[in-house]
């Protein structure tokens, strides 16, 4: 019995047929004849409201539906859900749908309406986009099942506690790795590199052919084989490239939903394994109070899983950098020379000069690339029209901080520190970019 009450739900027709009803029964005050009819028509509907609970709660097991959750998400990217639904009614039914969804989302106005007839099978597929590392528990898959009278609905749940992982954007790196290894980075309004030079990692002698670099000619083949012979080079394989990322409270600043830090995640996701398919070492540390999460270089296959469960785990306080551990850290554990990618942030040239020392005694061994990001939200401010004083007190700070992160970027130059000031969207492409012309112009 508390089961019965537990399932029954009323539908609205139920109580506009009570409302009607009630109506009659106020007009028969006035008109005497309508009390008999009006009794014959509430024993009607109570009747009607019988058969209908009847034929939705005789047996169980009748509606049948399970939700299909993907092996894990991909974080700041659309991920898709699929609900596949059976009825075992002898009769069509409608079902209303209300699915429990992660309370990181905070939605809480999922609601889906379908039609299903006898004995057949229906499904249906929504998208969610999480901007959060971590574990995604569902709730319950409400249905509420009503015939076509739908005068009452009978719930079914389904699916209760499934859990799923947000990791960092797999998507996005599968994504870049096509088109960095097909050289179509250039597509889609993305940044166009020139790609200077290249690497002496020498592969083979071949025939001239047009096209070929003349200075490639190697003479002394040519000279004993009678036509012209070039030289063909690759690129330097197993050399390190660390990723360097500040966890610390610089990085907490949101963009669409996600902070710095988790724009960083990703672009060291998809840059590990555009690094890992041409046969370079990838390793990564992250800092901030102190070193966390320091993984050696390897080329191995396996090592790109090991860097996503390391960059999923990257949990921090925001609290402030601390770039002479950095540096000791990074003296002690590498020891040859490698590329050095670093995630920061500096809102104020103060901040960098800070900093200063630690990074250019990084350069004097390893090829640092400071990476940084430009205060988007700046952009509006600049371009839009003061039309008062305080407008104006407005234009002009922002139009400051936006010239700081410029001197920012000359004074690192000014060292030979190599930076990329990228806003966060363009942030995976610009390193991508910067990596290959690197490894282009044989500088590591």
């Amino acid at each position: 019995m508390i089961r019965f009450i537990k399932e029954l739900f009323l539908h609205q027709r139920l109580f506009y047929g009570l409302a009607v009803l009630a109506l009659l029964y106020l007009l028969s005050f006035w008109f005497h004849g309508l009390f008999g009819i009006t009794n014959i028509l509430l024993l009607v509907f109570l009747l009607v409201v019988f058969i209908d609970t009847l034929v939705l709660f005789r047996g169980s097991g009748k509606i049948k539906a399970t939700r299909a959750l993907p092996e894990k998400f991909s974080n700041s990217d659309v991920n898709e859900l699929k609900v596949t639904l059976e009825n075992k009614y002898p009769f069509s039914v409608s079902l209303d749908i209300i699915d429990e969804i992660p309370v990181q989302f905070q939605k809480r106005d999922f609601s889906k309406h379908i039609e299903i007839p006898a004995r057949e099978s229906s499904s249906f597929s929504y998208t969610l986009r999480p901007t959060e590392r971590g574990e995604y528990v569902f709730g319950h898959l409400n249905l509420y099942a009503s015939t076509k009278l739908k005068l009452v609905r009978r719930r079914y749940r389904f699916e209760k506690d499934q859990m799923v992982k947000v990791y960092p954007s797999f998507i996005q790196m599968k994504k870049y790795a096509f088109l960095a290894l097909d050289n179509r980075l250039t597509l889609h309004g993305m940044k166009k590199i020139r790609r200077i030079g290249h690497t002496m990692e020498f592969e083979q002698i071949k025939d001239y052919v047009l096209g070929d670099d003349a200075r490639t000619i190697n003479w002394k083949a040519t000279a004993k084989r009678g036509s012209l012979m070039v030289n063909q080079f690759q690129d330097e394989k197993s050399q390190p490239v660390y990723a360097l990322i500040d966890a610390s409270r610089v990085m907490k600043m949101p963009f669409k939903g996600l902070t710095l830090l988790d724009y960083a995640i990703n672009s060291t996701l998809a840059f590990s394994n555009i690094a890992l398919k041409k046969k370079d070492k990838v390793g990564m540390l992250t800092f901030a109070e102190e070193v966390k999460n320091h993984l050696p270089a390897s080329s191995k296959k396996t090592h790109l899983q090991t860097i996503l469960e390391v960059l999923y785990n990257i949990n921090t306080k925001f609290l402030d950098s601390d770039y002479g551990g950095l540096y000791n850290q990074v003296k002690r554990k590498i020891t040859q020379r490698s590329l050095l990618l670093l995630y920061t942030n500096f809102e104020h040239i103060t901040a960098l000069e800070r900093q200063l020392p630690y990074l250019k005694a990084l350069s004097r061994k390893h090829i640092l690339v400071v990476i940084f990001f430009q205060n988007t939200e700046l952009d509006q401010l600049i371009t839009k029209p003061a039309t008062s004083l305080p407008d104006v007190y407005h234009k002009t700070i922002a139009q400051k901080a936006d010239y700081d992160k410029k001197v920012m970027v000359a004074r690192l130059e000014q060292y030979g520190i190599q930076t990329i000031l990228t806003k966060p969207d363009d942030l995976t492409v610009n390193i991508i970019n910067k990596y290959l012309e690197i490894k282009a112009r044989g500088i590591l």
